[in-house]
């Protein structure tokens, strides 16, 4: 027989004995643990009337008791690692696992697990668990409530500390043992941490070791998508696609919510075609959520919509408001009647019932287009149907007669919000100052403010809303100032129940609409700014836009010119509204040079144009006197096409052409007829006229000058060739006369062509306006460009034929026929003669 002996802490562990002394503290003991099950128990004599195996039973169980609450009292004391080894040995002897840890006293084992938790020591715990597990004794069974709270508590404190990766491990670990981690820290700080730390795999972990995860993925999808981390919410898609056995429609609806917060519409589309890809049909959740992602493209929300339709899948009352939505983002009017009048026709049938949204969107739909006796209409419908409006409702009625600029209909209708018991925010208010200033009722705008800000609003309670009582107290039930008109608001309805006053908060675009009722009065657009400052409310882009404005309507340009740098030292950046409304300011005023130089700033503090900027400068001179200012313009234009803009170069081109002209209508030899833009169809693309003159007008005075009219019409030819010839003109009135001959090139003649045809009349209307008009010395040159089979024996000769339009029989058959660059050339000598005669005639 085999003993062992095991040595806890440098002390052995004596058996019980019954004769034995009071123990001394377990520090002192040691024992001897026998490996064999046959051996004597460590109590006092067998009684002789028990038999040997009841014997050898009560041995082992008070052997079991004695090992049990040394162990217990070893955990009570902290002393894990003794703890540990004891139940290694109790269970290498042969006691059951489960017997031990039913044997453990839970109570004092917690106590210890607490005060190990308490120290710091958690992970020790961990360990000792682990340990406990290998063996067989299950960590549930020896840990009770004191130790789980206190593990809980751990948990929570190193989540504040922010370090939740290690408590996402430690959770994991314990979710292994068996415990219950959701109620250890509340699931929505663990995300919390983990969205604000873009840490997607440790949600992922976390959601992973709770019950329902799918649900808490989608949740954690979206509100990664609130923070606007579209790629660690896509992240964590893919780990719910790769854990879940088919598709989900409540996670698919989610990211392509996600997508509408981040907005990344495309991305929607992607998912949703990949739904579609696999053969699934998405739900009606799915389907309104992708419309309303993609409400800003009308054509691809009714794509989906029809979609839908013929997968068989019937569209609520949330899909027709998605649609209406749309309709008025993409300013549809027609659309978006059509679907009501559908929406209707399904509500007389019983199919769908109109919401407060629906009635709302439709109009705001008609409000945006100035439609406002269309939105009072659905207006009625909607009290018809019983339904009241609220505040957007009310908002979007007094925008509608805002837009139009019918102040008085405005106030009636905030009236009657006021006695439906419908508190007005500030949007409706703003839209009634602004209906007064449309109006250009400005002192009425300023008394309304100044009396709401005094007094608020006098506000109705009541349970119903009766459209038919409707009280015409007119500005004074808004101003609040009249006991009457309380007491007739109140008789006038039995519903209502007593009026109270509500506060008016202004903000900042109340006081930017105030700001514009000052017109040009800029001392006191001042002082609504500086009341701005005083109430706590800061000055934006549209405040300091305004008073450039106003300054400018006054005649102030200087002063509307230094409220830039104005805004500079308030530390905002003039952007690109303000620096518009300073260049429109300096082009009314006919300060072009100062418009031109805040346009040339713009570019220094690299803030882009926009389409009102380059149109404001393109149309900023009726006439062209010079050079530079052609140069100055077509650089403007060039830079607004480079940007993306679209505009209409008919303006632009009946300036140059007039600038182009003068070279003929000052020649006293001839007059020249001048060829407008509006009795000639100049043809081709609308840019590339404006391109060669500005290629050509851009050439440094050094180069030799040398015209391309290839692509271009006849007038368009005529155009290029009399902007260079302006620019030679002006270039030797400055000391800079011409070095070299002028060419202009004609491009490549086909013989036998229509296009050959074409280039004669285009060299024939060149020549003549050089030679007749401005009697210039004119010579044909080209070089000749001939197939293998025919040559010429000269360019004389290929000249000849080309000018005759005569080529030889065999050539007619020919597949390759010949080519030639054709080209005209005006000779220096003949320039310059011009030059000085046009001096002389003006002298």
């Amino acid at each position: 027989m085999k003993d062992l002996l095991v040595i806890l802490r440098s002390s052995i562990l004596l058996p019980p004995n019954t004769n034995a002394k009071p123990k001394p503290s377990l520090s002192h003991y040691s024992t001897k643990l026998s490996l064999s099950k046959t051996q004597t128990p460590p109590s006092a004599s067998r009684p002789p009337l028990l038999s040997a195996a009841r014997w050898d039973l009560a041995a082992a169980q008070r052997r079991l008791r004695y090992y049990t609450d040394l162990a217990s009292r070893l955990a009570e004391g902290g002393r894990f690692e003794d703890f540990a080894m004891m139940a290694e040995s109790a269970v290498a002897s042969g006691v059951e696992p489960a017997d031990f840890a039913a044997m453990l006293s839970a109570e004092l084992v917690s106590a210890g697990v607490a005060r190990m938790v308490g120290e710091g020591r958690v992970w020790g715990v961990v360990e000792v668990l682990v340990r406990a597990e290998k063996i067989g004794i299950g960590a549930l069974k020896m840990v009770g409530g004191a130790a789980v709270e206190a593990i809980a508590r751990e948990c929570r404190r190193i989540v504040k500390g922010g370090e939740v990766e290690e408590a996402v491990k430690l959770m994991e670990t314990l979710a292994g043992f068996g415990f219950s981690v959701k109620e250890m820290v509340e699931p929505s700080e663990i995300i919390g941490l983990c969205v604000r730390k873009h840490d997607p795999s440790t949600a992922i972990r976390y959601a992973c070791i709770l019950p329902h995860a799918h649900i808490l993925l989608c949740t954690i999808i979206h509100e990664f998508g609130k923070k606007g981390d579209l790629v660690s919410a896509l992240t964590v898609f893919e780990a719910f696609k790769k854990n879940s056995s088919g598709p989900n429609m409540y996670a698919y609806r989610t990211i392509i919510d996600v997508c509408g917060l981040c907005g990344d519409y495309l991305k929607s589309r992607s998912i949703y075609e990949e739904l579609l890809a696999k053969k699934v049909t998405p739900n009606i959740y799915v389907f309104n959520s992708l419309m309303n992602v993609n409400a800003c493209d009308l054509r691809y929300t009714m794509h989906v919509y029809k979609h839908m339709r013929n997968l068989g899948v019937a569209a609520d009352m949330t899909s027709y408001n998605i649609l209406l939505k749309s309709c008025c983002l993409s300013a549809r009017v027609d659309l978006a009647q059509d679907i009501y009048s559908e929406v209707q026709r399904l509500e007389s049938t019983g199919i769908l019932k109109l919401d407060l949204f629906t009635y709302s969107t439709i109009i705001k739909v008609f409000a945006d287009a100035k439609l406002w006796q269309m939105a009072l209409k659905i207006k009625e419908d909607m009290l018809s149907a019983g339904i009241t409006p609220n505040t957007v409702t009310w908002s979007s009625l007094i925008s509608a007669c805002a837009s139009a600029g019918l102040a008085e209909k405005a106030i009636q209708l905030f009236d009657e919000m006021l006695l439906a018991g419908c508190e007005p925010n500030s949007q409706c208010c703003n839209a009634l100052l602004h209906a007064c200033v449309e109006a250009c009722q400005y002192d009425r705008a300023f008394r309304l403010f100044r009396s709401w800000k005094e007094s608020g609003f006098c506000k109705s309670f009541g349970e119903d809303y009766n459209a038919n009582k409707y009280s015409n107290t007119g500005v004074k039930l808004a101003h609040g100032n009249s006991s009457n008109n309380m007491s007739n608001c109140t008789a006038k309805s039995h519903n209502l129940k007593f009026p109270r006053r509500v506060p008016f908060t202004p903000t900042t675009a109340t006081y930017n609409i105030l700001m514009k009722a000052c017109g040009t009065d800029y001392y006191r657009a001042k002082a609504v700014m500086d009341e701005m400052n005083i109430v706590g409310l800061s000055p934006n882009y549209i405040s300091w836009s305004t008073l450039i404005h106003v300054y400018g309507g006054s005649g102030n340009v200087e002063n509307a010119v230094q409220i830039l740098s104005s805004m500079r030292q308030a530390g905002i950046q003039p952007d690109a509204i303000a620096y518009t409304t300073a260049i429109k300011v300096c082009v009314e005023r006919k300060y072009l040079k100062t418009a031109f130089s805040l346009f040339a700033e713009m570019k220094r503090y690299q803030i882009k144009p926009n389409l009102v900027t380059y149109n404001t400068l393109l149309r900023a001179r009726s006439r062209y006197g010079c050079l530079q200012e052609v140069q100055q313009c077509l650089a403007i234009y060039q830079d607004m096409r480079k940007a993306g803009y679209k505009s209409n170069d008919y303006y632009l081109k009946q300036l140059i052409e007039e600038w182009c002209e003068g070279v003929i209508q000052n020649n006293n030899q001839n007059d020249g007829k001048f060829i407008s833009c509006e009795e000639t169809d100049l043809g081709g693309p609308h840019s590339l006229l404006l391109e060669k003159v500005a290629a050509h007008l851009h050439k440094r005075n050094a180069e030799s000058v040398a015209i391309d009219v290839r692509g271009l019409t006849k007038v368009e030819a005529r155009i290029v060739v009399l902007a260079v010839l302006r620019m030679i003109k002006e270039n030797h009135a400055q000391g800079c006369p011409p070095k070299d001959d002028l060419f202009i090139n004609l491009g490549v003649k086909i013989i036998g062509t229509t296009t050959a045809e074409d280039k004669f009349e285009l060299e024939d209307a060149i020549i003549k306006l050089l030679r007749d008009e401005l009697g210039l010395e004119v010579i044909l040159s080209g070089t000749k460009k001939v197939n293998s089979v025919t040559s010429f024996d000269s360019y004389a000769n290929a000249e000849k034929i080309l000018v005759s339009n005569r080529f030889p029989a065999e050539l007619e058959s020919s597949a390759r026929r010949p080519a030639v660059l054709q080209r005209l050339k005006i000779p220096r000598k003949s320039l310059q003669f011009w030059l000085r005669r046009r001096i002389s005639t003006r002298r």
